[in-house]
């Protein structure tokens, strides 16, 4: 299938979370958020100013594609979905195409299929979409390489969502997927674990799960840990998107975190999303990925 992407269906396909980035999808927020009476009842952290949202959303598109990154607008909304803006959880693409999800919040329930229809628009392969009693969300799934993905079952992704996603995996040669559970609050692995280059991530003491971290460390990473809990929640600076390896695009607010990753060779770019993050979701959050170089 890898073979017959670009003949076939275009220049597609991710494999890490370090590659030089090369397509987005991205949502800018339409008119559902306008109609939002209860942002609490939509699962938002706090009411939200739509106006500054598009601003800040439209910068970050901006910022990508200054670095070269071809952005897709999911073009297509529905007014009682204001969360579709995070399009992460709506999507996992791998080498041979995408794996369309199946959110497990009601309030979300339904979003994939826009998702699905802007992907077919643009002609990228699906393999699968996740159904039968399964649920899964994107930010689950972290790529270490090629060979080696990281998925998580907990809040979003339960286990016979997990189990759909690690068959599937396993069917294009990715091996070993490494299985993990989420702890209790915990909403996403994103949230978690941030890889930012080579041999490098960033982890959450007492949150990360143990597996991850043993995994990565046998695998010769460098771990960054959170120390400021209060700044890491409420600026999300884990929620960052590399756009090359140790090249990073980061929330802005989060400098002491910052601090750490410059300090361990990572390039950081922060953009202000946080009219943004009042929504529940950062950078990584509101990031698709079609097409990564491979490392």
């Amino acid at each position: 299938m890898t073979e017959d992407m670009a003949s076939t269906w275009g220049d597609w396909g991710v494999s890490s979370e370090i590659g030089r980035l090369r397509a987005v999808p991205l949502r800018r927020p339409g008119p559902e958020l306008d109609a939002v009476i209860d942002f609490d009842a939509m699962q938002m952290r706090s009411d939200l100013i739509p106006d500054v949202v598009r601003a800040q959303h439209d910068a970050l598109a901006e910022a990508y594609r200054g670095y070269g990154v071809a952005v897709h607008h999911v073009e297509q909304g529905r007014i009682d979905k204001p969360n579709a803006m995070f399009v992460r959880d709506l999507m996992l693409m791998t080498p041979e195409g995408a794996i369309v999800t199946r959110p497990a919040s009601t309030v979300r329930a339904g979003e994939e299929r826009l998702l699905a229809e802007a992907l077919a628009r643009l002609g990228v392969p699906i393999l699968m979409s996740v159904h039968g009693s399964g649920t899964f969300e994107g930010a689950d799934v972290a790529w270490v390489d090629r060979d080696l993905c990281i998925l998580a079952d907990g809040l979003r992704t339960n286990e016979e969502g997990a189990d759909q996603v690690e068959r599937m995996l396993r069917e294009i040669g990715v091996a070993p997927v490494v299985r993990v559970g989420l702890p209790h609050g915990a909403m996403h692995l994103d949230g978690l674990l941030a890889i930012l280059d080579r041999d490098l991530a960033a982890v959450w003491p007492r949150r990360t799960p143990y597996k991850v971290v043993e995994t990565l460390r046998q695998r010769g990473f460098r771990l960054i840990e959170v120390e400021d809990e209060d700044e890491a929640q409420h600026w999300l600076p884990m929620n960052a998107v590399a756009v090359a390896p140790g090249e990073i695009l980061m929330p802005a607010g989060g400098d002491r975190m910052r601090e750490r990753y410059e300090a361990a060779g990572v390039r950081c770019h922060t953009v202000d999303v946080g009219e943004c993050i009042k929504a529940g979701g950062g950078i990584h959050c509101m990031t698709g990925f079609l097409k990564r170089e491979p490392v």
